[in-house]
């Protein structure tokens, strides 16, 4: 079996391979050759495994995205998709010699972080990825929705810091423009977790809506002087269920307007939010706090470690700190032990001979790499160890974000 980079020539033949490891067919594209999730491969980063008689079996792609870490640090993630192997050749190692080809060619690209959504939880974790942001969907009755008047006084009993003076018009999806995408790339500057879109996903509908041009309503949120500052993309369908595919705002202000908005819709019995952040306080808001109903918390974004000191001195960091992380990679057949300061919100990492303080696989250094896991939930599960009183503790407070991660964007 060989394993060959394509070419602008090979991109049929890819997608067509692709869809048939997952036992579907490709959808018509539209005229201009956009609006399908594959519209924006970057074929000089997709593999193809070819047998011996040049039969293609298997695909895995990457995408050229920036990965916002905590203190607000853009730094370049490879998005790996579109992975998959003909059923005629699973359990053969095609997906592992795939999987390590690539890891191979993002190091020689000088990548150090790769990130994925994976579509079965059990797979991507013996190639050393790690969930790093979850999400959720938030089920509101809508007369049971009402929201509260903020109970804290701002200064001399005045107006609430934060308190939204702005305004939400409605557009159709056509109409936004670049409102879109400009609010969007604003928003995932400053949040944890998130990846840019670049231009020619919103130029060739790629993905899922909103960025895919399909109909939807568009509550479009600008601030007091008119310039936007945040949209939630939403349709209507039955039953009676208004479904919101993504809120972006700037703050929680725009975010609570916005809310405010889709769920005041008429002829509605209940609001569907199907990206809703962990942690957010909207449901503090209801007046009835059983109004919004919690449910499928999932995993989003699983962050592979490529380069472990770069890594690590990349990111913004909380408090200060000594640690030594003993870290095994067992799918690349790595092992090293690094000395980790952060002073003042950066980090310093070295070789060090020095007893660890906590070991752990490189997967689950990707899981806490952003701030969604914490070190001592995975001590806690057994997975990684600790090996002095008040390590997991430590580590809590050096690798936690100010905001909890978030990823918004399917690829």
């Amino acid at each position: 079996m060989d394993i060959r980079t394509t070419s602008d020539q090979d991109h049929d033949v890819f997608v067509d391979t692709l869809h048939a490891a997952f036992g579907r067919f490709p959808e018509t594209p539209a005229e201009d050759g956009g609006g399908v999730w594959w519209a924006a491969l970057e074929m000089d980063r997709c593999l193809l495994a070819v047998t011996p008689d040049g039969r293609p079996v298997g695909t895995a792609g990457a995408y050229s995205f920036e990965l916002t870490l905590p203190g607000e640090v853009l730094a370049p993630a490879a998005g790996v998709t579109a992975v998959g192997v003909l059923p005629s050749h699973r359990r053969r190692g095609v997906l592992s010699a795939m999987m390590r080809h690539q890891l191979s060619e993002l190091r020689a690209r000088g990548e150090f972080l790769s990130v994925l959504l994976a579509s079965e939880a059990p797979i991507y974790g013996r190639f050393g990825y790690g969930p790093a942001t979850y999400t959720q969907r938030l089920t509101v009755s809508r007369h049971q929705a009402g929201l509260t008047e903020p109970r804290a006084n701002g200064p001399a009993g005045g107006p609430v810091p934060g308190q939204d003076t702005g305004s939400v018009e409605l557009l159709r999806r056509a109409e936004c423009g670049g409102i879109l995408e400009e609010v969007y790339d604003h928003y995932r500057r400053a949040q944890p977790g998130a990846l840019s879109r670049p231009p020619r996903w919103w130029a060739r509908g790629a993905g899922q809506p909103p960025v895919a041009p399909a109909a939807r309503y568009v509550a479009v949120h600008r601030d007091a002087d008119g310039v936007p500052d945040g949209y939630a993309s939403y349709s209507v369908g039955e039953p009676d269920t208004l479904t919101v595919d993504e809120t972006v705002a700037a703050d929680d202000a725009v975010f609570t307007a916005l809310a405010r908005f889709v769920l005041g819709h008429d002829l509605v019995g209940r609001v569907v939010f199907r990206h809703f952040p962990p942690e957010h306080p909207l449901r503090w808001q209801f007046a009835d706090f059983r109004a919004g109903e919690v449910g499928n918390h999932t995993d989003w974004l699983w962050v592979r470690i490529l380069d472990v000191p770069r890594a690590l001195t990349t990111r913004g960091w909380s408090g200060d700190g000594e640690l030594v992380l003993d870290v095994h990679d067992p799918f690349l057949g790595e092992h090293g032990r690094h000395l980790l300061t952060v002073r003042d919100g950066k980090a310093a990492c070295v070789p060090t001979d020095r007893e660890p303080d906590l070991s752990l696989d490189v997967r689950d250094l990707g899981s806490v790499y952003l701030g969604g896991t914490a070190p001592s939930t995975l001590v806690r599960a057994g997975h990684v160890r600790a090996h002095r009183p008040g390590a997991a503790a430590l580590a809590d407070a050096l690798f936690g974000a100010g905001r909890p991660p978030h990823c918004l964007h399917w690829f």
